[in-house]
């Protein structure tokens, strides 16, 4: 069995994505995730990769784009305003039907707000991440090891679906240490990619990756036929993880550092004798609807925990359809919630039964 090493969550995400078979990166530093970019830049050549530090961010997805049509896997990474920056790049690459992975370290905003922790990418990430009708996949780890987890799912997931995929990560992830097993003996498995507009040799007809339409009843018919695939995207691909929650009068709802947070304070409901259970999620889309109404049964309120001043609360809002109370707390700025703060909030609404 592999041993366990240490390594920080920003090099343990590049170094998944090498052991995944991505050999083009593409990116340009920016606080808190500036180490992607560093690790890249010494592994790359080592396992005959490219690593280009582009001139800016939206010469970057630029890049990804270009490899991804061409066949190769190909990832950037940033943190928020390079992200916003790349949203026209992404656009491009979901109305292409190219797969793709980006990740998002995220900071404080908006503007250049600051650059400790924050999940203020949410509406961003899940609804907003460029023009047009389009989805991407998102997946949000919450460990370093699940960092490493996620990132092969995410360029195995963006192949079947030729779509972009984004890891939403957080600053507290990116720059925190935890030993994890990567296991270098794992098989890459790429698939043929029929589609790209690699060399033909003339055995088959020549390929055109495209995201311009001039007449509106074909795009209008592509785009019906993309959303048919995201249909399917949310009934196969929905992820999270539950935890005491068979029995929970509180359900808590968060993911990624605030759902490590948010799991502490559940434990310390219990010993107060609180019903309380966690739901984290694993994928923000296609969003876990299903988990929380299945939890409606038993749950009396929902409570959303995110360093924002509320985002992903929306979301559950929206699936409770107002038959549940649903609270939010969240720390914004930078600053992070401690476990003493969720289970205070617990408490008031356990208070309120």
């Amino acid at each position: 069995m592999p041993e366990k090493v240490l390594m920080k969550g920003n090099e343990a995400l590049a170094e998944a994505a090498i052991m995944a078979g991505c050999r083009y990166f593409f990116g340009y530093p920016i606080t808190p995730q500036t180490e992607v970019a560093m690790h890249m830049s010494k592994r790359m050549p080592k396992v005959g990769g490219v690593y280009l530090q582009a001139e800016s961010e939206v010469a970057a997805i630029n890049m990804v784009l270009g490899a991804s049509a061409a066949g190769a896997r190909a990832m950037t990474s940033s943190s928020s305003p390079g992200i916003s920056l790349k949203s026209e790049g992404l656009s491009y690459i979901a109305g292409s039907d190219v797969p793709a992975v980006i990740a998002n370290v995220q900071r404080a905003g908006p503007g250049l707000g600051g650059i400790q922790p924050s999940q203020a990418d949410y509406f961003q990430a899940t609804r907003a991440a460029g023009h047009g009708d389009f989805k991407m996949l998102v997946l949000a780890p919450s460990t370093v090891q699940e960092i490493i987890d996620l990132v092969a799912d995410a360029f195995a997931l963006g192949d079947e679906y030729r779509m972009p995929v984004m890891i939403l990560s957080d600053g507290l992830l990116g720059q925190m240490m935890e030993p994890v097993v990567i296991d270098e003996t794992k098989k890459i498995n790429i698939p043929e990619r029929p589609w790209a507009i690699s060399g033909h040799e003339n055995k088959r007809k020549h390929n055109v990756v495209n995201s311009l339409y001039i007449e509106p009843p074909d795009l209008e018919a592509i785009l019906k036929a993309r959303y048919e695939k995201y249909e399917l995207i949310k009934k196969k691909e929905q992820r999270c993880e539950e935890y005491m929650t068979d029995d929970a009068e509180i359900v808590v709802v968060a993911y990624g550092a605030s759902a490590r947070i948010s799991r502490s304070a559940v434990d310390a409901a219990r010993k107060d004798g609180i019903k309380a259970g966690l739901i984290r999620l694993i994928t923000l889309w296609p969003y876990p609807d299903d988990a929380i109404i299945s939890r409606m049964a038993t749950a009396k309120a929902f409570l959303c925990v995110e360093m924002s001043m509320g985002q992903m609360v929306d979301d559950v809002r929206l699936i409770v359809g107002g038959k549940r109370d649903v609270r939010f707390f969240g720390r914004t700025g930078g600053m992070i919630p401690t476990p003493a703060e969720v289970l205070r909030e617990i408490k008031n609404i356990k208070g309120g039964f």
